[in-house]
């Protein structure tokens, strides 16, 4: 930014209060106290950011031309936006002007840093339904959140390539509604997918499209419940966001302790649950694999009439890791697999699969077609035809070079940066778990509110669990560049020394 010019440079004496006025946030500097235009300037600019009136990304008028409407000198405005600069809360972007590019998370009238604008904390012991939309919309230099893909890789070229075929080649009455259980080119598609990758045997018939998985655990719910199931066994830690979806399906969530071989079956006999969800392949937030004992161990509770969900979380994203096969391939119908393409190329395709044991499956197409009538139509051609011809597993096999290089910075970062961490899950996923010890005299909770004040956004450990634990951190590199991950992490560290 131009500091080179100052209140001296005003020729209209324009550096007091009064007369101007602009259009832009309904300035006036009339309002400024005496002597004190430059700070009303840059607290009400403060203001407007943190109340989301300039959203992050919203460009500031140009010096000279608000000068001008308030009829102040340039350098009260360089100056205002000179204090915002060094705050963090904009940056100077060349040709683009000033560009706002964090909010402060505190109120702009010095109140409690931790306070949210609804009066209440964001990281809470207990986070609501509400949580997930509160931490996405917060402001923040570099989001760290767990379970983001690399949305910026999105495959456009192709995706449009596959688009056009499918809209060239479409019958006009295949825009009609369509079958609630998947159009049959996906369901077929998805078949010999996870023929391919996940070693599931499974005919077209077997599987049910779905919003995502999280409709698909949705319409397990639903099923079970009418079995007068209302109690789901459940990974701890384990995944608060799906923990939510079963608890607002009026399930219990028994927890069942993990550790470095997987799921303690154990724990799942003692709590006396029918039915437990599991993620096997690459259990969230820890990263383990559930093991080849504990898998046996699962293989005779299923078999005394257990029902597991499993649900494929991050599968795909391996780095020089043996793939870990899936347990439906393994114990059959007794497994409800659950799988999508969110964490491949984008949650707001909202496409996911169900392959549900036979004495399910009529009961959850009944449940899908009561909940919506069918997933749409056209991107389900489109993902059926880039199954088909090689474009996905190309698309994987490049998101699994850019991951692995993100994911080896976080952990050069958090070596740099978080001493005494350690960290969990490395071998696949696109997130990190970090642990402190569990004699930390601070709480996780603590120090995530102290990383969003400073512009980082990542998850307490503690949100996942249901059980005392460790203080420690979820975070994901997937969609963040290396520049930013060494960054968010440094923040981290700061945060940390803040708290500790």
């Amino acid at each position: 930014m131009d500091r080179g010019r100052d209140d001296a440079d005003d020729r209209s004496g324009a550096g007091t209060p009064g007369g101007g006025g602009s259009d832009f946030l309904q300035l006036s500097p009339a309002d400024a106290p005496p002597g004190g235009i430059t700070e009303w300037l840059a607290r009400r600019l403060r203001s407007a950011i943190a109340d989301g009136r300039l959203p992050v990304g919203s460009r500031l008028p140009a010096t000279r031309v608000l000068a001008a409407e308030l009829r102040v000198s340039r350098g009260v405005v360089t100056e205002a936006y000179q204090r915002l600069s060094e705050d963090g809360h904009v940056a100077g972007r060349g040709r683009n002007g000033t560009v706002v590019v964090a909010a402060p998370v505190s109120p702009p009238d010095g109140g409690d840093a931790r306070q949210r604008p609804d009066g209440g904390l964001l990281f809470t012991a207990t986070p609501g339904p509400a949580a997930f939309d509160a931490l996405r919309t917060a402001p923040a230099r570099v989001d760290l959140s767990p379970g983001a893909p690399d949305l910026a890789a999105f495959p456009r070229a192709a995706w449009l390539r596959a688009e056009r075929a499918v809209l060239t080649d479409m019958p006009a009455a295949s825009l009609r509604y369509g079958d609630p259980r998947g159009l049959p080119e996906l369901r077929g598609a998805v078949a010999r997918w996870l023929a391919r990758n996940r070693g599931i045997a499974c005919d077209p018939a077997d599987i049910l499209i779905t919003s995502g998985v999280a409709q698909g655990i949705g319409l397990i719910a639903d099923v079970l419940r009418r079995e007068d199931v209302t109690a789901m066994a459940f990974e701890e830690p384990g995944s608060l966001g799906v923990r939510q979806h079963l608890v607002a399906g009026g399930f219990t969530t028994p927890p069942v302790r993990v550790d470095g071989q997987g799921v303690r079956v154990d724990d799942l006999l003692a709590c006396g649950a029918r039915a437990v969800l599991l993620t096997p392949a690459h259990q969230f937030p820890t990263g383990v694999v559930l093991g080849g004992e504990r898998r046996r161990a699962l293989m005779r509770w299923a078999a005394d009439g257990g029902l597991i969900v499993e649900d494929d979380y991050d599968a795909e994203h391996r780095y020089g890791r043996p793939p870990a096969p899936a347990l439906r391939a393994m114990l059959g119908d007794r497994v409800c697999y659950a799988g999508s393409v969110s964490k491949l190329l984008a949650p707001a395709l909202r496409i996911g699969w169900l392959v549900a044991p036979a004495r399910h499956r009529e009961a959850l197409v009944t449940a899908k077609r009561f909940a919506d009538l069918g997933n749409a139509a056209l991107p389900q051609l489109v993902l059926a035809r880039l199954m088909e011809s090689g474009a996905l597993e190309r698309h994987l096999r490049v998101l699994r070079t850019r991951h692995r290089r993100r994911r080896d910075v976080m952990i050069e970062a958090v070596r740099a940066h978080l001493p005494g961490a350690v960290v969990h899950g490395a071998a696949a996923g696109l997130h990190l778990m970090v642990t402190f010890g569990g004699h930390a005299p601070w709480d996780d909770r603590t120090l995530a509110e102290a990383a969003l004040e400073l512009g980082v956004k990542a998850h307490p450990l503690s949100w996942h669990r249901q059980l005392p634990g460790a203080p420690g951190l979820v975070m994901g590199y997937a969609s963040s560049s290396t520049a930013d991950i060494t960054e968010g992490v440094a923040l981290l560290g700061k945060a940390l020394a803040r708290v500790a």
